[in-house]
C-alpha cells in the first residue's frame, strides 16, 4: 500500500507518524523496520518523535553520535541514525542484526547509507521538501501487505 501526505508543520509530521504507529498497533503489529529517507533537516527525527509518542516514549532526539537510541514505552523502539556511519563493519559491530531481529520497532534515519543492509520486509518513509515552502513536506509511505491488514 502506498500513502502520500502533505505536512505543513513539524507538528503535522509528528501527527502523520503517530497515525502510522496507531495503524500498526491496532493491526496487531509488534515489530517493524521503518526506513526513513530524505535530506538533512527534512523532518526524519520529527517523524520518529511522533511515532514514538504514540506509544508513550518521551525525550526522542537524533542519535547522530551514538548511532542508536532505545526508547522504552509500551513497546521497545530503537532509533538509528546512519548519517555518520563510517562503514558496514561499524554498524555490524554494534549488533545491528540483533536489533533488527528483536520484537521491537526499529526506525532508521539515513537509510540510504545502509541500503544493502535493510530488511526486505520494511516500511519505507520518504520525506521531501515542497518547492517554495520552508515548512511544508511530502511524506510518502510504502507499506508492504504484511503490515496493511
Amino acid at each position: 500500500m502506498q500513502l502520500e501526505y502533505l505536512a505543513n508543520s513539524t507538528e503535522e509530521t509528528e501527527r502523520i507518524a503517530s497515525e502510522l504507529a496507531k495503524k500498526l498497533d491496532t493491526g496487531g503489529t509488534k515489530r517493524a523496520f521503518i526506513a526513513l529517507w530524505g535530506e538533512m533537516g527534512v523532518g526524519k527525527t520529527a517523524f520518529v518523535r511522533g511515532f514514538s509518542a504514540y506509544f508513550g516514549a518521551k525525550g526522542v532526539k537524533s542519535p547522530t553520535y551514538t548511532v542508536v537510541n532505545e526508547y522504552s514505552a509500551r513497546v521497545t523502539i530503537y532509533h538509528f541514525d546512519m548519517y555518520r556511519l563510517e562503514d558496514e563493519d561499524d554498524l555490524l559491530s554494534i549488533g545491528y542484526e540483533d536489533y533488527v531481529n528483536r520484537d521491537a520497532f526499529v526506525l532508521c534515519e539515513w537509510s540510504e547509507n545502509i541500503a544493502e543492509l535493510l530488511p526486505e520486509d520494511r516500511i519505507d518513509v520518504t520525506i521531501g521538501r515542497v518547492a517554495n515552502s520552508a515548512d511544508s513536506r511530502t511524506i510518502k509511505m510504502n507499506i508492504p501487505e504484511i503490515f496493511s491488514k
